[in-house]
């Protein structure tokens, strides 16, 4: 199986549970959604320029990184054919697989898998345009290590990820976030509907490489 990739680079996780420690990516090529807020668009064109590694390749570049974090990202890495042969490698061989997932691709496959991966999986809220497209069916085989993120734009996206929250019980099942939609929202304002609306168990997330580095720097 050989695995269309983008690109690979080691930086910290910028954001989630583990956000701020080091983190080996793996960027594969593709994705079923197109989010008006994408950051990653060109890694999602047919023209992507990319480079076909086995899933073995993938492991030794993993290994001489000297990094345990791996984070599967895209795109849309569950899009990809083969990827649980490549998380049940990577768990084999002593690392810890995150796979960011933007909640469209039905994970029971994966969370059954006797090698399974943490679940980093965004609900797209209404002003990404995708919420049609989300899989709601995910949220059952979610567990307390695995991660929701609303990524947010506006009010009205935090009125419908409240809505979703509640519906669901997610801070009684998962880890939950909220993310802003870089200079769309500010953050401040986030806070403040989480504090109007008592909202214990979620907690508010900036994406850290778009503060330490060029919001559009790639490879970090």
């Amino acid at each position: 199986m050989m695995y269309q990739v983008v690109e690979t680079f080691v930086s910290i996780n910028g954001e989630g549970v583990r956000a701020g420690e080091l983190a080996a990516f793996i960027r594969f090529r593709g994705c079923n959604l197109n989010c008006s807020y994408c950051d990653t668009r060109w890694a999602n064109q047919p023209g992507a320029p990319f480079e076909e590694k086995s899933a073995e390749q993938l492991l030794e570049w993993v290994r001489k990184t000297g990094v345990k974090n791996v984070t599967l990202t895209g795109g849309e890495p569950l899009y990809r054919e083969g990827i649980g042969d490549l998380t049940a490698l990577l768990l084999q061989n002593g690392n810890r697989v995150e796979i960011e997932t933007n909640g469209s691709v039905l994970l029971e496959p994966f969370a059954k898998s006797s090698f399974r991966p943490v679940f980093t999986m965004d609900y797209k809220l209404p002003d990404s345009g995708m919420e049609r497209y989300m899989n709601r069916k995910n949220f059952a085989v979610l567990n307390g290590d695995d991660t929701v993120k609303f990524v947010a734009g506006s009010k009205n996206d935090l009125r419908r990820a409240l809505e979703i929250i509640r519906q669901y019980q997610l801070t009684e099942r998962c880890h939950v976030y909220f993310s802003p939609v870089f200079g769309m929202i500010e953050p401040s304002d986030i806070v403040a509907f989480m504090t109007e609306h008592g909202l214990n168990g979620v907690r508010l997330q900036l994406q850290l490489h778009k503060f330490i580095w060029d919001p559009n720097k790639r490879g970090v």
